[in-house]
């Protein structure tokens, strides 16, 4: 990062980008909510699409950093088996999540693996390459987004499609996606002038995607190659966003920064709060509520994690794996 400090636009998009999936999780439920402000069913894209990307790219942002970081102090297998600790627990996270879900009927669908689990996995497949040159990922995540596709097309499409977030053979394209996140970041922490480097890799993703599908549908639910390279490109473009707001015009977006450096913790947080709106199973009171009653709800929940993130940052408390 920026001579050694931390960067406050990497918590605030970290943070951004879990606002999204908190409210995105609330909104999951609710009949009345627009298709657009829903994930798609199959092949497409919404907003609500982009929302685990832009998650997956904050990790990829401080992934080498990290790893790097540990290993001047550690030997590679110590480093190893402190990150992949880190992946074992969001798996073991996700899947505890999962099941309450399933339990209590929160998710309008069943599901049978989470967005942390598939995390969890992209991590543990990370960690291998890692601490190996920038052009060596890039060859690596590429190759195993054609291979993933490949056995896709091939076999695992209705697997796939059975799957929430993909299943396990999809984490294989999620990992391929942190993989190139952390080729973009590379590029990002490569200099800290105008970054044109990081630039270009953004826009040569993002055409790279669109050529691709023309032939590889664009679709969240299959996991895609051609998903996970716009939505990557996505990403770098609402990262930039932020940095240049943050570094550049300045704006403060402080309550964001809290967000982002909690954001296990209030994420796992926010399920408490779905638990008091949809356990009463109550219509009106959730799933068919009216929208004013949705939009309360939604300010109340932002609100109260953010009460809490305050508080956790005025102590300076910090939850990590």
């Amino acid at each position: 990062m920026e001579a050694g400090r931390r960067l406050e636009s990497i918590d605030q998009f970290r943070g951004f980008a879990i606002i999204l999936m908190v409210a995105a999780n609330y909104l999951a439920g609710v009949e009345s909510i627009p298709t657009w402000l829903k994930h798609a069913p199959d092949i497409g894209l919404t907003i609500i699409d982009l929302i685990a990307p832009f998650f997956i790219f904050a990790v990829g942002l401080t992934f080498v950093l990290s790893a790097q970081r540990r290993f001047k102090s550690e030997d590679w297998r110590k480093m190893a088996v402190h990150l992949s600790k880190r992946g074992l627990a969001l798996i073991g996270l996700g899947a505890l999540i999962t099941a309450g879900e399933n339990y209590f009927d929160i998710t309008p669908l069943p599901a049978n693996w989470g967005v942390l689990q598939a995390i969890g996995v992209a991590t543990l497949i990370t960690i291998l390459v890692i601490l190996l040159p920038t052009y060596l990922r890039l060859g690596i995540g590429l190759g195993l987004l054609v291979g993933y596709q490949a056995l896709l097309d091939r076999f695992w499409l209705q697997n796939v499609l059975n799957s929430s977030h993909g299943g396990l053979p999809g984490s294989l394209s999620w990992a391929a996606m942190l993989i190139l996140a952390t080729v973009l970041a590379d590029l990002f922490h490569a200099t800290s002038g105008p970054r044109h480097q990081y630039l270009i890799g953004v826009l040569f993703t993002l055409i790279a995607g669109l050529l691709l599908a023309i032939w590889v549908p664009v679709s969240k639910n299959r996991v895609s190659a051609s998903y996970v390279l716009v939505s990557l490109a996505a990403s770098g473009v609402m990262f930039w966003v932020f940095h240049h707001l943050t570094n550049h015009v300045k704006v403060s977006l402080s309550w964001l920064t809290m967000w982002g450096k909690n954001p296990l913790i209030l994420y796992i947080l926010h399920y408490l709060f779905l638990g008091v709106v949809v356990l009463p199973n109550v219509p009106g009171w959730y799933t068919q509520a009216p929208f004013w009653l949705i939009g309360l709800q939604l300010i109340v929940l932002v609100v109260v994690l953010s009460v809490i993130g305050w508080f956790f940052d005025r102590k300076n408390w910090i939850f990590s794996l």
